[in-house]
């Protein structure tokens, strides 16, 4: 498993169209075939920070979700909203619990 978390820190008045364009982008994801799981984290003290924790079967999952007319759509539409760049870091999954 390879799994994704992208950390956004969006303008206060772009809450909610942020959310929106998010929430259509991860209802989409789901439906990937190297998609596990993909979540939208909104921060309690600090409604402006999000984190979108990705979880895919490998990288080429990863990969092929950023080919996607729904991730292009998502990242376009939420550009603008952002109060500093996005960033990501990558995790390979090591330990499973049953």
């Amino acid at each position: 498993m390879f799994v994704v978390f992208v950390y956004v820190h969006v303008k206060p008045d772009c809450i909610d169209a942020f959310r929106k364009e998010s929430e259509k982008n991860a209802l989409e994801s789901r439906k990937e075939p190297g998609v596990i799981r993909f979540d939208v984290l909104q921060q309690l003290d600090d409604p402006t920070r999000f984190v979108l924790y990705e979880a895919y079967r490998d990288e080429d999952g990863a990969k092929a979700h950023k080919e996607t007319p729904h991730y292009a759509q998502w990242r376009d539409a939420v550009a603008p909203m952002m109060a500093e760049p996005r960033y990501s870091v990558k995790y390979n999954f090591c330990v499973k619990i049953n």
